[in-house]
């Protein structure tokens, strides 16, 4: 189950980056040194990947990695800064998410205590922490 979920997020991280890709790459023309940046991004990338790569697979790690030609280069680096972006963005928003659970725990925290101060216990379905779970019936 959890392969499948990983191929959604996969997929949403692409389609949610594209739009930010293609502005990259608009600006990469625009601009030469944006290009030359991204594209000296693009080339760090692959050859720390292609050398993982290899090394995975047990293949050759002396043999020289070939440089991707420009546009290549440049399609590579606006995807990886496209979906940097948005992986970013999908972490500050789960940070915050983990900031808003907290503050609602505090919260509940506050109610049961207010709750067992009032003798509320029975509204909530609290039980004391002096009374035990479970008592069993003593056989006769």
């Amino acid at each position: 189950m959890a392969l499948p979920v990983l191929k959604l997020g996969t997929l949403a991280l692409k389609t949610l980056s594209k739009p930010i890709a293609s502005r990259l790459k608009q600006q990469a023309g625009l601009h030469p040194k944006f290009r030359n940046f991204i594209v000296s991004i693009a080339q760090a990338n692959h050859r720390v990947t292609t050398t993982m790569q290899r090394r995975i697979y047990g293949h050759a790690t002396n043999v020289e990695i070939r440089p991707l030609d420009e546009e290549k280069a440049v399609q590579a680096a606006v995807d990886l800064l496209g979906e940097v972006f948005v992986f970013s963005q999908m972490r500050e928003r789960d940070e915050a998410l983990a900031r808003e659970m907290e503050s609602l725990k505090s919260k509940i925290q506050e109610l049961e205590q207010l709750a067992r101060g009032r003798g509320l216990a029975g509204v909530f379905n609290l039980r004391p922490s002096h009374v035990e779970e479970s008592k069993s019936p003593t056989p006769a």
